[in-house]
């Protein structure tokens, strides 16, 4: 959820301690409008910014919806001075957060020319402070979160396998994790993945190999293990990787190279 220091912090960072620029008596009205094709994304975070600031605001799409230049996406309606400290944080949020969701967007269609199956998920390679917002464009766009937080899998690295081998690795953290949580080993080879899977892995990620070597490395998996490429994929090698038989596609590009949709707030 997004907390009311989160917003604080926002703010702090943009007004900072005299903020002269904005002290415009009385009340005004506030449009957020894009100003090219977009996946809407950050609106829940653009109406907690100006909730903050005792702004009324009222989205005027929905969240995944595709605007066009010129589509108002948000309404505002209060004091001037409010409105007018809120509004270069709301559009930052929005564009940024639907660049993400656009940036998917794009990826799932690219993904689905090849597979009709495979799910494209994002990382932790997220901007910190700004996961939440990340996450939910992910899911915007059509995308997977993958796991949130460390919390929300097991996955053991090539820096566990370095320090405890892989199969005492998965030994060790299947002894600790709950029933309810799976656990994936991320490999480098076709074959470290039959060692995966055949050491209690649920997920088998092939990272870093070319398409050819993860299609061989699903090959061996035996049935019931889910099978995960990542590692440098683009949107243009991103259909490749969705033609080799896995289940998932994981690309931190879509939070950590995603570039900002534009949006202009207007007065008046």
């Amino acid at each position: 959820m997004l907390t009311t220091e989160t917003v604080e912090r926002w703010l702090a960072e943009d007004v900072g301690h005299r903020d002269v620029t904005n002290d415009v008596p009385g009340d005004t009205t506030g449009r957020l409008v894009a100003k090219e094709p977009a996946v809407a994304a950050g609106l829940d975070a653009a109406v907690a910014v100006f909730d903050y600031l005792g702004v009324e605001a009222e989205r005027t799409v929905e969240v995944g919806d595709a605007v066009e230049a010129g589509d108002e996406v948000l309404r505002v309606d209060g004091d001037a001075r409010s409105v007018l400290r809120g509004e270069r944080v709301a559009a930052n949020v929005v564009g940024h957060a639907s660049g993400v969701a656009t940036t998917t967007r794009e990826a799932v269609a690219a993904a689905r020319e090849v597979s009709d199956s495979v799910r494209v998920a994002a990382t932790r390679k997220t901007t910190p402070g700004l996961r939440g917002v990340e996450k939910r464009a992910v899911v915007a766009g059509g995308g997977d979160t993958h796991r949130l937080t460390l919390s929300g899998m097991v996955m053991v690295k090539d820096n566990h396998v370095t320090e405890l081998g892989l199969e005492e690795a998965v030994r060790r953290f299947a002894e600790r994790k709950s029933f309810a949580t799976k656990l994936e080993v991320e490999v480098e080879t076709p074959e470290m993945g039959e060692r995966a899977a055949a050491a209690g892995a649920d997920i088998v990620l092939f990272d870093n190999l070319p398409p050819e070597a993860v299609r061989e490395g699903v090959s061996r998996l035996p049935e019931g293990v889910i099978a995960e490429a990542s590692g440098g994929i683009t949107p243009e090698t991103l259909p490749a990787y969705a033609d080799t038989g896995v289940d998932v596609v994981s690309m931190g590009w879509l939070t950590h190279s995603a570039p900002s949709s534009d949006f202009s707030f207007r007065t008046g």
